[in-house]
């Protein structure tokens, strides 16, 4: 979970007329509580409390391949499609650094189609096209860390 996404938590805790909110994301949870005065009627404008509930669990093996989040919107440019990373991660081109990328540009691609890695908690997710089309351009350079949502390809479904 990242600082803005944090500060959004506490932020509709002070707003709102709840005294605690916990949230888990990837493994990882926040519990957010409002500080309440000794002679309170349950409201204050005090800050919240951020604390960190458990660390992180060991990872889980993957059974299957994560398909890209949000894949099939249609980008501003060109009306390309963008492939988006599902999670936060490392961006790998190749299933080994010896090996030949997935996808270069210009590379014609189908539904199901794997094309790209993202490595996240030392577990490597095949990323999925979820359309059939032609890869425009590679957003991101080969062993880059990428963020939840981020574009990773460009894909031109007419082509």
């Amino acid at each position: 979970m990242n600082e803005s996404t944090i500060k959004r938590l506490i932020r509709l805790v002070e707003e709102s007329e709840i005294d605690q909110l916990e949230v888990s994301s990837w493994g990882r949870k926040v519990k957010i509580t409002r500080r309440l005065p000794e002679n309170s009627n349950g409201h204050s404008n005090q800050p919240a409390i951020v604390q960190a509930v458990s660390p992180p669990p060991a990872p889980v093996p993957a059974t299957e391949p994560v398909q890209a989040l949000e894949s099939a919107a249609p980008s501003a440019d060109n009306n390309y499609v963008e492939i988006k990373s599902p999670m936060v991660g490392t961006f790998y081109t190749a299933p080994a650094p010896d090996a030949p990328p997935y996808v270069k540009p210009g590379d014609k691609v189908s539904v199901g189609q794997v094309v790209c890695i993202v490595e996240a908690m030392k577990l490597m997710n095949e990323i999925e096209s979820e359309v059939t089309g032609s890869v425009v351009k590679i957003m991101i350079e080969n062993a880059q860390p990428v963020e939840f949502g981020q574009v990773l390809f460009l894909i031109d479904p007419t082509g």
